[in-house]
């Protein structure tokens, strides 16, 4: 996941500098290029594998033929991007081991969706996320669904590109044009060429080089300290081995409850909702499969947390005995782990490359990712439902089109991020403030029958009015506030003022010392709570909006796209409980005549407005979502 990073608003490229840059031997630019060579082989394979026979079901899902585990790895990859790779360390080095908490709410936030989004979607037959808003609201709220999710990943798309390259450029001298353009075209053509089937196995390929370069600096990191028992001691003497913080307070940064409880949300909206994921559920072979690549997420992401707070210990501990230079001591926060990695693997050939090489494999996981998704929601919600006479031929090369299109516009995106001095950390920050209103759609349709179109559409307006308004609030005051942050966490050590001037984070706003009041105190809720928060609005705002227009009345529902909530929950009550209260389904007829449900059709056969083949529907679908609990009269 790219969250849990901070950066400082963007330092100008090396160029025409004299301060002293360590150098790249030959082995590691060796290192680097062969990441790229095997990433784009990896795609041209697939692509050429069966080339003229390739289907749009192919490009777009791999067929809907994919094991749980090359999922699984995609899965992490996807969100495991080089800003993430960058932050954790620094985030722990800075401000000590309480970020490893967000652990706690991966459990949760990998369940829900295995068990409630997975079945929905993927008995629907979905290709794109967005089908789903259609079936249940209409055309024009799967529309806005889409626009918004577009409007996401392009502001991203090109930040996640731009931003690991300037870094990488400040603290080492590597070229900056050359790496974003190389990272750049080979993910734009395999990506376009081979489809999703290449994507998801060059994520394989590039989880593993991630990891590779992590212990890498962790392996000689430690040894260069005295271990990890020393790392854990030294850690520990200068409070960066964080407790339990209990503290309720939405507004301070990082709490347990923060962490455990507001994470969960914001992994919803990454693993729950998020057309990347969602697209590489869909493409498993079977449904039991893509639960389990849920399921398998789990573990992997539990030993990446690990690995990257290991790093920023080992990071720590390193500098206590050998202090930072001046240059160092002033770099951004996001640097941190580019000058360590240079400090301590200089003069070990290759292990430079290999990092870099794993810098920028989370960057071409996240990136690809982003290209197919766009790509498939541009052709599914965007073009066949207006053009639904294309031939396979012509949807095979508009789709390849399109992914090529949103290569070249990433680029250009990269190009604008360089441009963009202090306001790139809005861009960044985007892409969590969007994720919010999109679980909150999701969830309005999936969870309240009585939700209608009007109410989906102004909820998920005011979701992201909401949204913006705290995310770009917190960026401004932030950005405007010339005070450190505070050193929280048990953490006694400061950083200098000259490093934190200029700070502001992504997704991870800091807290000052003084504490705010009025509208600033509104701006400094905690990252962790904007998807929970902005969730929520636009629920209630839809429910709302939904009762005031009549409910569903009048309107047809397909029960396939409710997720029965009531009966699932009675069925989790001790059997005493589960007596005085009983279910009682309401008649078909009932349903019907109320507008709750349409009429079941003939032979158990549901069709929907996309063409596709009908789904059939048993007597339980209606059954489930129609349950309504009645308290049994008792004599007292």
């Amino acid at each position: 996941m790219s969250v849990g990073v901070s950066t400082s608003a963007p330092v100008s490229p090396t160029s025409g500098t004299s301060m002293s840059m360590p150098a790249f031997s030959l082995v590691d630019y060796v290192v680097f290029v062969l990441l790229l060579v095997l990433s784009l082989a990896i795609g041209l394979y697939h692509a050429c594998r069966g080339w003229g026979r390739h289907t749009v079901g192919e490009l777009l899902m791999a067929n809907r033929k994919m094991g749980c585990l090359p999922v699984a790895l995609s899965l992490l990859a996807t969100f495991q991007s080089a800003v993430a790779i960058l932050g954790v360390p620094s985030e722990i080095y800075r401000f000590g081991t309480q970020y490893w908490f967000l652990g706690c709410c991966y459990f949760l936030g990998l369940l829900i969706p295995a068990h409630i989004f997975i079945p929905v979607f993927y008995r629907l037959h979905l290709t794109s996320a967005y089908e789903y808003l259609e079936l249940r609201f209409n055309k024009t709220v799967r529309v806005c669904g889409t626009v918004t999710f577009i409007f996401q990943m392009v502001i991203y798309m090109g930040v996640v590109l731009y931003a690991p390259s300037l870094a990488l450029n400040a603290v080492t001298g590597f070229d900056l044009w050359l790496s974003v353009l190389a990272l750049g075209i080979v993910c734009t053509i395999y990506t376009a060429l081979g489809g999703l089937k290449a994507v998801i196995w060059t994520d394989v390929f590039q989880t593993v080089v991630m990891f590779l370069g992590q212990l890498a600096v962790i392996t000689v990191g430690s040894a260069k300290v005295g271990g990890l028992g020393r790392v854990w001691a030294v850690a520990s003497q200068h409070g960066r081995i964080s407790g339990f913080e209990l503290n309720p307070d939405p507004f301070v940064r990082h709490t347990f409850w923060t962490l455990a409880i507001g994470g969960v949300f914001m992994m919803l909206s990454l693993y729950g909702v998020n057309q990347a994921q969602v697209q590489r559920y869909l493409s498993s072979r079977t449904e039991k499969a893509a639960m389990l690549s849920c399921y398998a997420v789990f573990p992997f992401q539990q030993v990446s947390l690990c690995v990257g707070s290991l790093i920023g210990l080992v990071m720590f501990t390193y500098y206590q005995e050998y202090p930072m230079s001046i240059q160092q001591a002033q770099a951004a926060p996001d640097q941190f782990v580019l000058y360590f990695v240079m400090d301590i693997l200089k003069g070990l050939p290759g292990l430079p490359g290999l990092f870099i090489a794993c810098l920028f494999s989370g960057s071409l996981s996240t990136i690809s990712s982003a290209f197919n998704s766009l790509a498939t929601v541009t052709m599914e919600d965007l073009i066949r439902p207006w053009f639904p006479e294309f031939s396979e031929a012509r949807a095979i090369m508009l789709s390849r089109g399109l992914a090529f299109g949103y290569g070249l516009l990433c680029l250009g995106m990269a190009y604008i991020s360089s441009q963009m001095g202090p306001v790139l950390q809005a861009a960044i920050s985007i892409f969590g403030m969007v994720g919010g209103p999109l679980l909150g759609l999701f969830c309005l349709g999936m969870f309240f029958p009585c939700a209608n179109p009007p109410g989906a559409i102004v909820g998920l307006l005011s979701g992201l009015v909401m949204a913006f308004w705290i995310g770009i609030g917190s960026i401004v005051t932030s950005m405007g506030s010339s005070m450190p942050p505070s050193s929280t966490n048990g953490s006694n050590f400061s950083l200098p003022i000259n490093l934190t001037v200029a700070t502001a984070t992504t997704l991870m706003p800091l807290t000052t010392v003084s504490k705010p009041t009025g509208l600033r105190r509104f701006y400094s809720l905690s990252y962790l709570w904007y998807s929970a928060h902005n969730s929520t609005t636009v629920i209630v705002v839809g429910l709302i909006v939904s009762l005031l227009t009549g409910r569903m009345r009048g309107r047809s529902l397909n029960p396939a796209t409710i997720y029965p909530v009531l009966p699932k929950l009675l069925a989790l009550l001790p059997l005493s409980w589960q007596k005085r209260l009983h279910c009682r389904s309401y008649g078909q007829d009932h349903l019907v005549d109320t507008g709750v449900f349409p009429e079941k059709p003939r032979n158990g056969v549901l069709g929907d407005s996309r063409d596709k083949e009908p789904m059939a529907l048993d007597d339980t679908a209606y059954q489930g979502s129609s349950s309504t609990c009645i308290l049994q009269e008792t004599s007292l």
